[in-house]
């Protein structure tokens, strides 16, 4: 698609307070379902569409309303599918037992200080990554077609107002049937899961289908042949991995539940860190050349502006000047250093404060646009959905683990160590949220390209959803903290929520520093991650780059428990098989976007449900089981499947319907 080559004087509507407020407002609400989504079951999703939906809904009333107004919303509001990424790292500080809740202000320096400096990382690789590669970024087109369809102009028509309709009434039922169903489970009417665990040969292992739409809804954007590789992961890690290594560990007790979890918890997960490690590795190394590539553009405009030439530029070309980015990055690195200075303070390592500071800064600056780099590519690879912040966050924990031990462990004593890790922690997380932020930012500026918005106006406004976004994150996790737990911190019950990533790279910062940590499960892990990057290489070559089988994918595959996987592979298959009959359709691709406009509305409702109900918990405002304890164990399931599947049918069948009667 051809990029335009409007004058920048051009008068139009693009960046307002009225897009703004409404780009922040939806930020608050889908980052508290991201934020409590994620911790359940270890995965968040992109935000862009949903709120692209509904910024045109909104916004249409106004004569002057535009395609790239409504593109700044959904810019504002993308923010939250990712800033809530932070809670793969920073509840690890709960886990180990340092926090016990999350200090609001430092919580929100973390948020917003990295998130600010991943917009400016974005700037240069925009150009690497987006203006200059062949990257489809599925969910940045998806969003540009939305906003052609449904936003006024000079193009809008009756149909187009239609198609914005269909889409939002698409989002809204369903969320709305997520959220009714996900409080029907809270009451223990339906199950939360259907599971079971045997023996095999002299080990264990089992299966969990947990019961929820959003993880449903994950599957079937994140596409068949990655939730064909996150299958392969599941029978690898418990077809494999758990009766292995249960049959080898002496003294496992309980039942055959409690000795295939205690398994996975000990040993898998660390052989699929290993794989998705490995495949973030082979990640880096493809992108030495367009990153330099970027880079050399990126100064070659702030050439072209100081000569005064910059009008000669299309639009599309026209980023925050790299002057005014480092002069942002310096005014971030002092609060940061700040930040350092008084968390080393708090570990009791206030001794090494300045090579901690330092040393920090310094990590932070290089990993933070290395990590940006593979995030950024594998979100034009696969989407922002699907793009490895996970594994990536194994990474950068081990390195900052490693870097510690180098060049502190020797000087401390060691009941200071805990500090260390605690320390470890705090590095990551800032790193992890630059990596976020500029990993979302290259979708949202994949869109832009395609509406010819201005790449400077969308960095700002991704600017302002950090900041909102940082806002709520803190009292988020600080509800459902108090309601629930998290699995593997101290005092953590039965409804404790799984925090996958969080609990895996806390236990990686502890091994490390404490030199505990088994490393050949995290070889054998990379092994396979080798054999799996040459299997997807060898796919991808014989079917000309249609069949794939992404290593990362497989690794989350191996580490997340199967309750957080069985369920994405099943919404994976049924939104191929809603594609392929969308193929018979009038217009496959409208068809195919009101399905994923669906699956968007299934995610917000659960997640935004499951908030209320953690606060409903954590205040105790009002008891929610209605059933009891054999009811909840037994009829609860069949009852709960049953309903599950009803419903599901029942929301495609009628977006099938919908499709037909509007684009006929």
């Amino acid at each position: 698609m051809s990029q335009s080559t409007s004058a920048p004087t051009e008068a139009r509507t693009e960046f307002t307070l009225r897009g703004i407020v409404l780009g922040v407002i939806i930020t608050l609400a889908f980052t508290a379902a991201n934020v409590f989504f994620g911790l359940k079951a270890g995965l968040t999703f992109a935000t862009s569409i949903p709120a692209a939906v509904i910024s045109m809904a909104l916004l249409r009333g106004f004569k002057n309303s535009t395609i790239q107004e409504n593109n700044i919303v959904q810019t504002v509001a993308s923010a939250a599918g990712t800033l809530s990424s932070i809670i793969f790292v920073l509840p690890g500080l709960v886990i180990i037992g340092w926090w016990t809740g999350f200090p609001y202000w430092v919580s929100f320096l973390i948020c917003a200080l990295g998130g600010i400096l991943g917009v400016m990382y974005s700037i240069p690789l925009r150009r690497a990554l987006v203006t200059n590669s062949d990257l489809p970024y599925p969910e940045g087109v998806a969003c540009a077609e939305v906003l052609k369809v449904g936003s006024p102009g000079e193009s809008a028509t009756a149909e187009g107002a239609e198609e914005s309709r269909a889409g939002l009434l698409a989002v809204t039922w369903g969320a709305l049937v997520a959220a009714g169903f996900a409080l029907v489970v809270a009451t223990k009417t339906f199950a939360s899961d259907v599971k079971g665990y045997f023996k095999v040969g002299d080990g264990v292992t089992g299966f969990d289908f947990g019961m929820s739409m959003a993880l449903f809804a994950v599957g079937h954007l994140v596409g068949l042949w990655v939730g064909i590789a996150m299958l392969l992961g599941a029978v690898i890690g418990w077809g494999w991995g758990v009766p292995h290594f249960s049959a080898l560990t002496a003294g496992l007790t309980g039942s055959f539940e409690d000795m295939a979890g205690a398994t996975w918890s000990h040993n898998v997960r660390f052989v699929g860190a290993g794989t998705i490690g490995v495949a973030a590795i082979w990640t880096l190394g493809k992108l030495v050349k367009p990153v330099v590539s970027g880079l050399m553009s990126a100064m070659a405009a702030n050439k072209a502006r100081k000569g005064g030439t910059l009008h000669m530029l299309p639009r599309t070309e026209h980023d925050i000047p790299i002057g005014v980015v480092g002069l942002v990055m310096l005014a971030c690195f002092v609060p940061l250093a700040f930040l350092l200075f008084h968390f080393s303070s708090a570990t009791g390592l206030g001794a090494h404060w300045l090579p901690l500071v330092l040393g920090s800064l310094l990590y932070i600056v290089v990993m933070g646009f290395l990590v940006s780099t593979v995030c950024g590519y594998m979100a034009g690879l696969i989407g922002s959905s699907n793009s490895p912040l996970s594994g990536i966050g194994i990474l950068v924990v081990i390195g900052a683990a490693l870097l510690l031990v180098l060049g502190i462990k020797s000087q401390v004593e060691a009941s200071q160590q805990q500090g260390l890790v605690a320390f470890a922690l705090l590095v990551t997380s800032v790193v992890f949220t630059v990596a976020a932020i500029a990993n979302n930012n290259l979708q949202d500026l994949k869109t832009g390209q395609l509406v010819d918005a201005t790449p400077s106006k969308q960095q700002w406004a991704l600017v302002v959803g950090v900041i909102a976004g940082s806002a709520i994150i803190p009292p988020i996790l600080d509800i459902v903290n108090q309601a629930y737990g998290f699995v593997g911190a101290p005092g953590a019950g039965k409804e404790a929520l799984a925090a996958p990533q969080a609990g895996l790279i806390s236990a990686l910062a502890q091994g490390v520093i404490q030199n505990n940590i088994d490393w050949s499960l995290i070889t054998i892990g990379a092994g396979i991650g080798v054999v799996l990057i040459v299997i997807d290489e060898l796919l991808r070559g014989a079917s000309k780059g249609k069949v794939h089988l992404s290593p990362l994918a497989v690794g989350l595959g191996i580490y997340l428990p199967t309750s957080s996987t069985l369920m994405v592979v099943v919404g994976a298959i049924v939104g191929w098989w809603f594609d392929k009959r969308a193929e018979r359709s009038a217009k496959p691709d409208s068809t195919k976007q009101l399905g994923v406009l669906l699956a968007s509305g299934m995610i917000v409702g659960e997640g935004l449900i499951g908030v209320l109900i953690a606060g409903i918990v954590a205040f105790k405002l009002l008891p929610l089981q209605l059933v009891g304890d054999e009811f909840a164990s037994g009829p609860a399931a069949w009852l709960g499947g049953v309903a599950f599947v009803v419903a599901i049918f029942l929301l495609y069948r009628w977006v099938e319907r919908m499709a037909r009667k509007t684009f006929a």
